[in-house]
């Protein structure tokens, strides 16, 4: 431990004054500087160039169990407990899929507006039943929120905010933008879920003054969120990008597909083409796979 603080700090010190205050000599020193390194110092090279290469070819995503199993593959000897003490020494680390946080909190002693859908997802024409949901988007450099308003006849997205919080305004700026693209007559109903968003002050009294029927459940429908991160309306409100930062602008332009977005309420039955407009499915990329193999028949466990 001396010799590698030594080691360390001659540049900002002479070695014979380094030496002198950690009580060694100078001839140690530079034997444990010259000396070879030992036969397990030189394995513990070797091994981190492999598993350097494993670690490249899987995009980053192969974690020390999925490469312990990859060398195990390749005929390489070695125990779990080295490859994973070598690649923490090394900052190399697998994919990790996050802890979904929870958007849904509901208020307790605060009364809620009562089920009129009642999971009747087949409204008769549209702009007659509206459903809403929130939902966290994991990003790199942070997390974001996106709160969406689906018409379930069409399955189109009708509006949509996103922000770095979750607050009743988020919702709020979702059904004003859906207002503002249908103008729907009175008579619509809002379906969502018990969250404090949607049964906030601010939420009801824009419902109301739209002439709007607010619907809640239990669970509203949790399917609509997830196609919605792929694809959703260009926003009309493209100056307030600036004001959210470069997180919520980045994230807005890699969700902004198109107006038609895929997002199907849960319970909504699909319809034919003369019953309804032509509306744009998007899939949704497959991220439940997160490493991707390195063999064709041979695949690991992490």
């Amino acid at each position: 431990m001396c010799f590698r603080l030594i080691d360390a700090k001659r540049a900002q010190h002479p070695v014979s004054l380094l030496c002198s205050v950690l009580g060694v000599s100078r001839a140690g020193y530079y034997a444990w500087k010259h000396r070879r390194a030992s036969p397990r110092k030189r394995r513990d090279d070797e091994l981190l160039g492999e598993i350097r290469a494993i670690h490249e070819q899987s995009n980053a995503t192969y974690g020390w169990p999925r490469v312990h199993a990859e060398l195990r593959h390749r005929g390489v000897r070695v125990s779990r407990k080295r490859v994973a003490r070598l690649m923490r020494q090394a900052g190399l680390s697998g994919m990790v899929r996050r802890r979904k946080g929870r958007t849904t909190v509901s208020v307790p002693g605060i009364a809620t507006a009562p089920d009129l859908v009642r999971r009747d997802f087949a409204p008769t024409a549209p702009n007659r039943l509206w459903v809403a949901d929130l939902t966290e988007i994991a990003t790199w450099e942070g997390k974001l929120y996106l709160a969406v308003v689906v018409d379930c006849f069409s399955r189109r997205c009708v509006g949509w905010a996103m922000a770095e919080h979750m607050r009743a305004e988020l919702v709020v700026e979702a059904l004003e933008m859906a207002l503002w693209q249908r103008r729907p007559d009175a008579g619509l109903v809002h379906h969502s879920d018990r969250g404090g968003q949607y049964v906030s002050l601010i939420f009801g009294q824009t419902a109301r003054a739209a002439g709007i029927d607010v619907s809640m459940a239990r669970r509203a429908a949790r399917s609509i969120t997830p196609s919605a991160r792929a694809s959703s309306p260009p926003s009309r409100r493209s100056s307030r990008d600036d004001a959210r930062g470069r997180r919520a602008a980045s994230s807005r332009a890699r969700s902004s597909r198109g107006s038609r977005a895929g997002t199907t309420a849960a319970g909504c039955t699909p319809r034919s083409a003369t019953s309804r407009p032509p509306t744009t499915r998007t899939e949704l990329s497959a991220s439940h796979g997160l490493a991707s193999p390195l063999r064709g028949s041979h695949t690991h466990q992490r």
